[in-house]
């Protein structure tokens, strides 16, 4: 029996299997989209309208719901949203035309939202600041495998039993991840399996929650690095939720693909931003190790992911289906790559007793600002084309790092004033 212990990464794992669950969940719509919109005469501006439905209340849950993981605790929260996710999306299979949708997604975006915020506060609670990026890059990963098996599955599920049975199957995932949770998840202070040599790695976070005090949700709205953490996202998250609701529409409607060729390329992208994600987590914890302060690893990590979208320009004017999915699979390879540094920096700043709030409130705003987005690119699509759309996404991670470089000169733990 070895005498070292590494339950923080078993824990990484098992949230990440949870968060590319909930990415297959909420990516199943966009490939069934194309479907359910001839079956059901859904127009593209009522589809951009039940996009924007989910993150509205997915922007509104997870600032709710980044309060209640502080308080109640990691396992029962993630416990709950998982229930009330799976139990919406299989629902999904009762809607009948537009309100229904609209009404489904709202509930999924509900439960969905305190996936992030319980994350993120359980990296806060396992993982030295030095190995926070690698531990988020991990996390970061979820979204884009779940991207990637979603075509796969569905395509598989819409031919074999119809679009309405496969949100009933993809929706019973969750329940059969909340075994593997129950097992793997305690507190580090309780935790059955710690070994001595983890928990003696961990102790200078033990040290500081024992200082620290759960703030007044108002009170976060003091600091101006909340506010640029949520400025930040609330200009550049559209960008991902662009190419999960609308790549597999984009190419049926401009690309010419069936199903099967949805199954077999649609996923490529985001095996890209998975790897975008993992790259960028490694990137910062070198950097850091390396000798690299904290503020200049994350910045620079920042940057080189924002500059690289930008070619996702080019889309505007190539013909290649295949060459158009190659630019999308670098541009989203290099969104979460730059995601990787700024999903961490609330852990960063916050002690852990505040970390899921302070990601609730900047996770909000990322899902507001994708949420006003989503009808403009329904509306773009119908009456004009994909390239203005395309325009835009190339250049809002430039201004999200703007935002975070003018706003907090320097990422560091903040001196928090507890009244």
């Amino acid at each position: 029996m070895s005498d070292k212990s590494n339950i923080r990464w078993w824990i990484i794992g098992t949230i990440f299997i949870a968060t590319t669950i909930n990415y297959i969940d909420r990516s199943s719509l966009s490939v069934a989209a194309p479907y359910i919109k001839e079956e059901l005469s859904i127009s593209e501006s009522q589809y951009g309208w039940i996009v924007s439905a989910f993150l509205l209340a997915y922007a509104l849950m997870q600032f709710i719901s980044g309060n209640l993981v502080d308080r109640i605790g990691i396992k029962k929260s993630f416990s709950i949203a998982v229930v009330w996710w799976s139990i919406a999306n299989m629902a999904h299979a009762l809607a009948r035309g537009f309100l229904g949708f609209l009404g489904m997604r709202f509930l999924l975006g509900i439960g969905e939202a305190a996936n992030y915020p319980t994350a993120m506060k359980a990296i806060s609670e396992w993982f030295p600041k030095e190995e926070r990026t690698k531990a988020t890059g991990i996390l970061n990963m979820g979204p884009g495998l779940g991207a990637i098996l979603a075509p796969i599955i569905m395509a598989g599920l819409i031919s074999w039993v119809g679009w309405r049975w496969a949100f009933v199957v993809t929706g019973a995932l969750g329940f059969i991840w909340l075994i593997l949770w129950q097992y793997i998840y305690y507190s580090p202070k309780v935790h059955p399996r710690i070994k001595d040599d983890e928990k003696a790695l961990l102790s200078e976070i033990h040290k500081e929650n024992e200082t620290a005090s759960k703030l007044n949700w108002k009170e976060y709205f003091k600091y101006k690095e909340v506010w640029a953490i949520a400025l930040s996202r609330f200009v550049s998250d559209g960008v991902f939720y662009f190419f999960i609701f609308w790549l597999p529409s984009y190419l049926v409607d401009v690309k010419g693909f069936d199903l099967w060729q949805i199954g077999m390329f649609a996923w490529i992208p985001f095996l890209a931003s998975d790897i975008g994600s993992f790259v960028g987590g490694w990137t910062g914890t070198r950097l850091i190790k390396g000798g690299m302060s904290l503020d200049r690893s994350r910045k620079l990590v920042m940057w080189i992911g924002a500059i690289c979208v930008l070619p996702v320009l080019f889309c505007m004017y190539i013909d290649s289906a295949y060459l158009a999915i190659a630019i999308i699979s670098f541009g989203l390879f290099s969104t979460q790559f730059k995601q990787s540094s700024l999903f961490t920096i609330p852990i960063d700043l916050f002690d852990s007793k505040n970390a899921a709030s302070v990601w609730g409130i900047s996770g909000s705003a990322g899902s507001f600002g994708a949420m006003l987005f989503a009808p403009v690119i329904g509306w773009l699509v119908e009456n004009l084309s994909y390239s203005p759309v395309f325009l835009i996404v190339s250049f809002l991670h430039i201004f999200s790092v703007i935002i975070i470089v003018l706003m907090i000169p320097k990422i560091q733990k903040l001196e928090v004033s507890y009244e």
